[in-house]
């Protein structure tokens, strides 16, 4: 691991150098490719400085010890170091193993969230928008920018399905352990009889893609424009702006109607387009390795529920990792990043378990 790791530290000096080059400086693609290299090396690097000067302070410490003849208060603040030294050599070492896990091409990608309310009708479809605003309120917190990209809103001020996109620094990596299903229960408002129903929201996080990234033949392309309509009248346009989009090839279908704007309700759907079929190629790719990750994002599965949100209890759990949290308030507030954590952690202890297996 440390020969690969001075490796990394060497093409990151390298990269340093070339960053300070002028021909570099005013190649704005080359400049852009170096600059993201050396952004990603450069927490690596970091701790394996700060592992390479504790274990210089480890080996000082037991060198002293090992000769022997110290007087008694020097002795003890060298073993003091001997200890703390060894502790955080330990400690690092089980970060640096971290780092070096192979990483997600698309983490610091933006994302798109399709959320669909599923079983339980108007509880469903309002829940689906408690959702929505759980994900955007968090976005909020971290100072990503949310922008819908296309809805269909009930009359009681739900939604059978929305869509939209969070753009930001590491969307991708927080919120990727997302996609699955999602389970409330709670006393609806419209239940006289005060019973606990239990309803079912699907999420989809969906890595936005560029243009070059997935290919789409315009002939493959069926395009149909209707007008657009809402919720009680809402968003009623007189002109043919909403747009639908067929692959043909796979059958998808992706609407947009939320702008007045027939180019930009197209720009949308396009870009729903390209992020759905780019999540079907990865998908074909993990069935081809035949990934046994526990965890539901690692699969692709979205037929198992992941999360329950309980009212009555002001509970929420998480089925993947067992976590349970009596904070439901605070997560549909916004306050998603105990959860978030925990699924990171257990993401990277199944990744360091399946390195092991396969040295």
């Amino acid at each position: 691991m440390f020969e690969k790791l001075k490796q990394v530290e060497d093409k990151y000096e390298d990269i340093n150098q070339k960053l300070m080059d002028p021909n570099v400086v005013t190649d704005n693609t080359q400049y852009t490719a170096l600059m993201r290299e050396y952004k990603q090396l450069t927490p690596v690097v970091e701790k394996y400085r700060e592992y390479a000067a504790e274990q210089a302070s480890f080996d000082e410490a037991k060198e002293l010890l090992d000769m022997g003849g110290l007087e008694r208060d020097f002795k003890e603040i060298v073993e003091e170091q001997y200890e703390q030294s060894k502790e955080n050599v330990e400690r690092i070492a089980q970060e640096l193993k971290i780092l070096l896990l192979p990483s997600d091409p698309n983490d610091e990608k933006n994302v798109i969230i399709e959320i669909r309310g599923g079983a339980g009708g108007e509880e469903a479809a309002l829940f689906a928008n408690s959702l929505f605003r759980m994900y955007s309120m968090y976005a909020e917190s971290k100072g990503w920018k949310s922008e819908i990209l296309n809805e269909n809103a009930t009359e009681l001020g739900g939604f059978k399905e929305v869509s939209f996109s969070i753009s930001g620094e590491g969307a991708y990596s927080r919120l990727k352990f997302e996609s699955g299903v999602h389970r409330v229960q709670r006393v609806p408002e419209t239940e006289a009889s005060g019973r606990i129903h239990t309803s079912t929201v699907t999420v989809a996080v969906l890595p936005e893609v560029e243009d070059v990234e997935i290919e789409i033949n315009p002939t493959d392309l069926q395009i149909d424009t209707f007008r657009s309509s809402g919720a009680g009248g809402q968003h009623i346009n007189k002109t043919e702006s909403a747009i639908r989009i067929t692959h043909l090839p796979t059958g998808m279908v992706v609407e947009c109607q939320d702008e007045r704007s027939q180019f930009k309700n197209k720009d949308k759907a396009m870009k729903i387009l390209r992020s759905r079929l780019y999540e079907k190629k990865l998908q074909e790719q993990n069935d081809a390795i035949a990934s046994q990750r526990k965890l539901q994002v690692g699969t692709g599965d979205r037929s198992e529920r992941i999360r329950t949100y309980n009212y009555p209890q002001g509970r929420v759990t998480d089925h993947r990792i067992g976590l349970t949290l009596y904070k439901l308030e605070q997560v549909l507030n916004g306050a998603c990043d105990e959860i978030f954590d925990a699924l990171i952690t257990f993401d990277q202890a199944e990744k360091l378990q399946a390195q092991t297996e396969e040295l």
